[in-house]
């Protein structure tokens, strides 16, 4: 695919971006060069390559999920603009 500055404005309308014309100029070397880099990647032969859905092997490691009471509700409540001694009190948003 050939870039050239009617393709570069037509993206750049599209994804709504006001390019001067400096910027659009380029724009025009840096997608080309984009899409050269691909033509090469397309002549890697890949038909022994899993594909893959992850760029490594490493698998999350998650913590045990232990539920604790880490705040006492009194201390929790301490700076509440509004609470009744056990719950937060927010202003009505449904009617």
């Amino acid at each position: 695919m050939i870039i050239d500055q009617k393709t570069v404005e037509k993206m750049a309308h599209l994804s709504r971006l006001e390019l001067s014309e400096q910027e659009s100029q380029k724009m025009v070397g840096d997608l080309s060069k984009i899409l050269n880099w691909m033509d090469q990647l397309k002549e890697l032969d890949t038909t022994n390559v899993e594909p893959l859905t992850h760029m490594s092997e490493e698998v999350n490691v998650f913590r045990e999920d232990i539920a604790k009471n880490a705040l006492l509700r009194e201390k929790g409540l301490k700076n509440a603009p509004s609470q009744n001694g056990e719950y937060f009190q927010v202003p009505k948003v449904i009617e």
